[in-house]
């Protein structure tokens, strides 16, 4: 499976309401994004997976240097213990891997993504112009952005700028070898969520912020200034992150009466993404201190040994608050905090769906 960081529907709107140049750039990426979700592991790399042997709890590094092209991995650039190279996306990638392996590392007590100790593997400079990054199951991607557009066209930056990008997207790895949640719709948006909000703890431990202190944006310094925007989505505030002429409006909801129901976009894994987003900042709001401290092991503790494969946001919910009573106690401030969480978005958590998703479901039966 692969996982990108920039939503389809935002490369669409680049498409229609862009200049010749982004335009261009906007269906150059959507068009290779098509074509590496054609892709599938080698019978011989699915066995390697497999059979995947346990390595020492050791933080190791790679990035490779695409020289532009398509073909994976590239040439190796810098490799664990090697001093910082001149290619400031090189560091970037190198540090941001670096610091989402401490954060399941030093807090979870997790042995790398798969939890055998597996090597992080980082590609930087691929294609020409290409405005994403991405997991493909194997290692991280990153595009370049915009850099080839004269400066006043430019909608992206680098794509290794945005310390959340690449723990989202990392995080990825880890859902894939724990709950495997299916990338279709509510499942596909908690998969989604999942990977927003390690992102977002990646960056906030990185600077040792409290929950008050944090911007809680994915995409933060992702865009240029020419775009009226702060990132590509906010945990605290869904839908408000950007409001551009050319990228359109932030589509996220952020209660479940708000539901969106389409078949883009993988059933609205990057838009319905934005309830189960908020749940957690608001448990984590109610909680305080540093978000990755407790709301975080809730959080990791269901992706790693409660939710399955078809979970949905009522799973979700019944979950968390579950762990977070055999965590924190029965009725502790945590548990109640994870109660209210999901109740700001319109869910209970006693396996009864609060009336804002009515609406969701009369939608979907067309009434």
């Amino acid at each position: 499976m692969l996982y990108c960081i920039i939503p389809p529907y935002m490369l669409k709107q680049i498409a229609l309401n862009g200049s010749p140049a982004q335009k261009n750039f906007a269906l150059n990426a959507l068009n290779l994004t098509a074509q590496l979700y054609g892709q599938r592991l080698t019978f011989a790399e699915a066995l390697r997976d497999l059979i995947r042997p346990e390595l020492a709890a050791e933080k190791y590094r790679a990035v490779y240097h695409a020289d532009f092209t398509e073909t994976l991995p590239g040439r190796l650039v810098r490799k664990e213990g090697d001093p910082p190279a001149e290619d400031i996306a090189v560091n970037e990638a190198y540090e941001g891997a670096g610091l989402t392996y401490d954060l399941f590392h030093d807090v979870y007590g997790r042995n790398s993504i798969d939890g055998h100790g597996m090597h992080l593997n980082s590609t930087v400079h691929y294609g020409r112009g290409y405005d994403n990054a991405f997991w493909n199951g194997q290692q991280m991607v990153y595009g370049d952005g915009d850099e080839d557009l004269p400066p006043e066209e430019r909608l992206f930056n680098r794509f290794t700028a945005s310390l959340d990008v690449i723990g989202h997207e990392l995080t990825h790895g880890i859902t894939q070898h724990e709950a495997n949640l299916v990338y279709f719709g509510q499942s596909g948006a908690l998969n989604e969520s999942f990977s927003d909000i390690f992102g977002s703890l990646v960056k906030q431990r990185a600077r040792s912020q409290s929950v008050g202190e944090a911007d809680w944006i994915i995409g933060e310094g992702l865009f240029t200034p020419h775009v009226h925007g702060v990132g590509i989505r906010s945990l605290k505030a869904p839908g408000t992150a950007y409001d551009d002429p050319i990228l359109g409006k932030d589509p996220q909801p952020a209660h479940m009466r708000d539901y969106v129901e389409t078949s883009e976009d993988n059933g609205g894994v990057h838009i319905n993404s934005g309830i189960p987003n908020h749940a957690f900042y608001v448990t984590a709001r109610e909680i305080g201190g540093y978000a990755w401290e407790k709301a975080g092991q809730i959080w990791y503790r269901a992706l790693t040994s409660g939710l399955t494969a078809l979970a949905d946001f009522k799973a979700a919910a019944a979950v968390t608050y579950r762990i977070a009573g055999e965590l924190f106690g029965n009725g502790s401030l945590e548990q109640q905090a994870v109660r209210k969480g999901w109740q700001e978005v319109g869910l209970t958590v006693d396996g009864e769906q609060a009336s804002g998703c009515l609406p969701a479901l009369l939608h979907l039966l067309g009434k």
